[in-house]
C-alpha cells in the first residue's frame, strides 16, 4: 500500500493544487488546513511525507515540525514558506526537516524534491548500515544497529531523521576521508549541488547529539576550505 502525502497548507488554491498534480504522478494525498488539524493527522496516520507550510493558522509550520519531532515522529517533511529570509530556513532544517522550499516555487522542481526524499526514505529502509562482514558500525560509546536502523549512544537511543540518520551512516562508512560539501550533497543528498548552509547545520546538529563538546568536536571535524572529515 503506498502511503498518502500530507499536505498542510491554508491557502486553498495552493492546497488543491498540489493535491491534483501529486494524484496525477501517482501519489495519494491528504489536506489539513491548519497546524492543530495537521498535528491531530500526523498522530493518527502513517505519512509518506509531508509537505508543511510554515505560516499557517492556530499554530505554525515550525511549532508543527518542532511537536512533531518531540514526539518521535520522523516522517520526512518538506517546509514550504514564502519568506526567504535564511532564518526560517535554518531554524526549520535544525528541528529536522528534509528539505526547504521558498514559495513561490516551480511545480516541476517541487515534485523533483518529493521524489528525491522519498527515494532516499526508501532506500535507507531497504539498505542496512553493516561493514561489509555484517557487524554494526559504530564509534566511540555509538552504536549502529543494521537490522533496525538504531543508533544509541551510551546505550541510550538518539532519534534521528531520515537524513541525518543518512549523514552519519556515510560518515562512518568512510573514515578520515574529507568530504566537500558537494561530494557529500551528491552521495547523501542525491544533488549535484545545494545550500553550503544546509550540509553545515546537518554536521551541526550530528556533534550536539554525538560530540562530547560540540563546540571542540572530536569526531565530526571541519577542515578548513575543503570541507568535512569524520574520526572515529
Amino acid at each position: 500500500m503506498t502511503l498518502p502525502i500530507l499536505i498542510v497548507e491554508d491557502d486553498e488554491a495552493i492546497a488543491t493544487g498540489l493535491s491534483l498534480n501529486l494524484k496525477l504522478a501517482g501519489r495519494p494525498t491528504e489536506i489539513a488546513r491548519d497546524g492543530d488539524e495537521a498535528l491531530r493527522r500526523a498522530g493518527e496516520i502513517d505519512y509518506a511525507l509531508i509537505l508543511l507550510d510554515i505560516n499557517l493558522p492556530k499554530r505554525n509550520g515550525l511549532e508543527v515540525l518542532t511537536a512533531m519531532r518531540a514526539a518521535d515522529n520522523l516522517v520526512p517533511v518538506i517546509v514550504l514558506s514564502a519568506r526567504e529570509g535564511e532564518f526560517d530556513k535554518v531554524a526549520a532544517l535544525r528541528l529536522g526537516a528534509d528539505d526547504y522550499v521558498t514559495k513561490p516555487f516551480a511545480l516541476a522542481e517541487l515534485l523533483a524534491r518529493i521524489d528525491a526524499v522519498l527515494r532516499r526514505t526508501q532506500q535507507a529502509t531497504a539498505a542496512p548500515v553493516a561493514t561489509p562482514d555484517g557487524t554494526p558500525l559504530g564509534f566511540a560509546d555509538v552504536t549502529i544497529d543494521d537490522a533496525q536502523r538504531l543508533v544509541c549512544r551510551a546505550g541510550a537511543e538518539v532519534k534521528l531523521t531520515h537524513l541525518e540518520f543518512e549523514l552519519l551512516a556515510f560518515f562512518v562508512r568512510h573514515p578520515n576521508q574529507v568530504f566537500s560539501r558537494q561530494q557529500l550533497f551528491l552521495q547523501v543528498w542525491g544533488q549535484q549541488a545545494g545550500s553550503v548552509r544546509t550540509v553545515d547545520n546537518f554536521v551541526g546538529q550530528l556533534r550536539k547529539r554525538f560530540e562530547r563538546d560540540p563546540e571542540q568536536p572530536r569526531h565530526f571535524i571541519t577542515v578548513r576550505g575543503s570541507g568535512y572529515r569524520f574520526d572515529p
